[in-house]
Order: structure tokens, then C-alpha cells, then sequence
């Protein structure tokens, strides 16, 4: 079985889907379309950018999600995956690639989640953390320590075992570095983000998104889809709905969504983006499974 895996945020890289507007004329249009929908130039963002403002979480997630269109409206009738899921603005990919929302709907919610969460990082700053070398009980205990004390940091992606980002507060978070070091940590990073993403301070966004998403049609799925909320495969649109509004304030739980994809017979992963991170989080989370990417045009025509 196969399974396609969409890209998240920070594989973005200026000159992305280039490729994929030069070469294949309906792609072309598809970005003319995105512009008018957005109402600014995205692929010259995309394409020129300067990094910095390709970086701004606006505009970050909206072009991950062009880039990860063109390459579904490219393959077309061949992509074709059993199952498919998305890291974090990846699920709305996956959404469109499934048919469970137009292009139309799914670049607009994604621009929307964008904007609303730039804005919710303007107004709470808030921090992120990656911790590597800790078992899940420990830093989900470390956390919910912390929350007790009034402190803001939770679980916010657990990309592999061994590496979860934790997400809250930005003082707490860099309060919190200490503690995880000293529970045995092999390495504390402190991320460059504009916002505590997957955590409480994402409130705001979460609320203002839901308005949009509850006014969208969501229709069922061609292929099941595994939710990063709770990384159970689902078919009903209403579910789909109801966790991608509840995904800004919740962990992706990824390593357990890949975990669940060997159990229920996936072998193949093919990620689905820019960059190799969702090749190297199935490496370092499964073993015997076949994995690899499609970026560029080129690796469109030698898909099969």
C-alpha cells in the first residue's frame, strides 16, 4: 500500500514550484487563479522572493500549499495513493489531493489560517522547541508540570520518537529548557517561528478559522485520511472538519500517524513538497518501508 505525505511549514525555499509554472500549462493557470483568489502576487513571492518575507507565516503556508497543487494537478489521474496525510498546513494538501475540498476552498481557508495565525503571534509572543533524546511520557510530564504552575508549553508536534517540539508561552518555553536538558535531553533548540503553533495561545486563530471552515463544503474523501489530531484514518467529512479546526490548538501526533499507516498495511511513503523532512522523520520512525519524494517537475515524469 501507499501513502502520500504533504509537506509542512519550513520546507519552503525561494525558486519552489518554479519548475511546475514553466513547464505545464494548466499549473500556470492554476497560480494566475491563486493570485486573483489571493488578491497579491504569490508566486512572485514564491519564485523571486525575498527569503524573509517568503518566511512570514502568511505567506509561508499558502505557498506551500500552491506548490504541493501543482504537483497533484500534474500527476492527475495518476496519483492515486491508498491513504494520504499532511504535517501540520500539509493536511489541507491533502484535503485538496483526496477531494475533499476544491482548490478554490482549500487556498482560501489556507490563506486564512496563515494571516490568523501571523496575527495570533503578534498578539501572544510565543515560542517553540525542539527536544530531542526524551521518551514522550517525559516531556508530556515535564508540561503538564509546568501547566499546573500556570505556565504555558505543551506537546506540539511529535515528529519522530525521540524529537518532539514543544510549543507555549515564549518565556516559559525558554524557562523550560533547563528542565529538559537536565531530564536527559540530547539536544534543546530553540525554533525561529512567529507563533506558539499547536498550542493554547493559537486560541485566537482557532476561532476565527472555525467561521470559515463551518461556511465550507467538505465533501467525502477519495482516499482515508489520517488526521493529525488523532492519527486515526477517517473517510466522513464532517470528522475532516471538525479536526482541521481543532488541529491550531492540538499536537500532530505524525510519528503515531506513521506508525499507524505500517500497521494498517502501508510499505510505500512518498512525500509530496518541497525538501526531504517527512522522508527523514518515516526513516527515523519505521523500519522496512520504502520511502521517497516528489519535488520538481522532473521527479513528476519518472513517477510512476
Amino acid at each position: 500500500m501507499k501513502a502520500m505525505l504533504f509537506t509542512g511549514q519550513g520546507s519552503q525555499v525561494v525558486g519552489m514550484a518554479s519548475s511546475f509554472y514553466n513547464e505545464v500549462p494548466k499549473v500556470k493557470e492554476l497560480f494566475e487563479q491563486a493570485n486573483s483568489i489571493l488578491g497579491y502576487n504569490l508566486t512572485s513571492i514564491m519564485f523571486d522572493g525575498p527569503e524573509e518575507v517568503l518566511k512570514e507565516t502568511r505567506y509561508t503556508q499558502p505557498a506551500l500549499f500552491l506548490h504541493e497543487a501543482a504537483i497533484i494537478t500534474t500527476l492527475g489521474y495518476n496519483l492515486l495513493p491508498n491513504v494520504v496525510a499532511g504535517h501540520s498546513l500539509g493536511e489541507f494538501s491533502a484535503y485538496f489531493a483526496a477531494g475533499v475540498l476544491s482548490f478554490e476552498d482549500a487556498l482560501s481557508i489556507v490563506a486564512l489560517r496563515g494571516a490568523l495565525m501571523f496575527e495570533a503571534g503578534t498578539k501572544q509572543k510565543g515560542g517553540m522547541l525542539a527536544v530531542l533524546g526524551l521518551e514522550n511520557s517525559i516531556v508530556e510530564s515535564i508540561c503538564s508540570d509546568l501547566t499546573k504552575q500556570g505556565k504555558v508549553v505543551v506537546p506540539a508536534n511529535y515528529n519522530s520518537p525521540g524529537q518532539i517540539v514543544v510549543s507555549g508561552n515564549d518565556a516559559d518555553v525558554d524557562d523550560s529548557m533547563e528542565l529538559f536538558k537536565s531530564a536527559g535531553a540530547s539536544m534543546v533548540k530553540k525554533l525561529v517561528v512567529s507563533g506558539a503553533f499547536h498550542s493554547p495561545l493559537m486560541e485566537y486563530a482557532k476561532e476565527a478559522l472555525s467561521e470559515k471552515v463551518n461556511l465550507t463544503t467538505f465533501l467525502t474523501t477519495k482516499y482515508p485520511i489520517y488526521p493529525n489530531v488523532n492519527a486515526v484514518k477517517t473517510t466522513k467529512a464532517e470528522d475532516l472538519k471538525s479536526f482541521c479546526i481543532q488541529q491550531l490548538t492540538s499536537p500532530v501526533r505524525w510519528a503515531q500517524t506513521l506508525e499507524q499507516m505500517q500497521q494498517d498495511g502501508v510499505d510505500t511513503f512518498i512525500e509530496i513538497g518541497p525538501g526531504k523532512v517527512l522522508q527523514g522523520l518515516v526513516k527515523r520512525t519505521l523500519k522496512g518501508v520504502n520511502f521517497s519524494g516528489i519535488d520538481t517537475f522532473a521527479d513528476c515524469t519518472n513517477y510512476n
